[in-house]
């Protein structure tokens, strides 16, 4: 798979990422590196712990991290999330999670082609 392939699979911005990363090589390293990122999990526990701080710091870098990176899908769902329980408030709206773990999972799925 392409990263372009990449970036369709996922609901992202092949281009708009090539702009803000300065090469294509860059780009995939970082992509590689996400399955790594601590920000999903901690995310996930802390939803399940109804910690809503840390469900707010977690969603919130789990939002920049996929913003950063070009994977809007997962940032639009995560987003959504982080405003839901900013403040630190509780998560109101359990819709808002399947979202962020449907398109985690994608970006996971589409990491493991490239």
């Amino acid at each position: 798979m392409t990263l372009q392939e990449f970036y369709a699979r996922v609901g992202g911005d092949y281009n708009a990422t090539l702009s803000r990363l300065p090469s294509e090589a860059l780009v995939k390293k970082f992509i590689l590196k996400y399955p790594g990122d601590p920000s999903f999990a901690q995310l996930k526990d802390a939803l399940a712990a109804q910690d809503w701080e840390l469900a707010f710091r977690a969603s919130h870098t789990l939002k920049g991290v996929a913003q950063n990176l070009g994977m809007d899908r997962l940032y639009k769902a995560a987003a959504a999330l982080c405003d839901a329980v900013r403040g630190p408030k509780p998560l109101e709206d359990e819709s808002l999670w399947p979202p962020v773990l449907a398109a985690h999972e994608e970006v996971l799925a589409a990491i493991r082609e490239l």
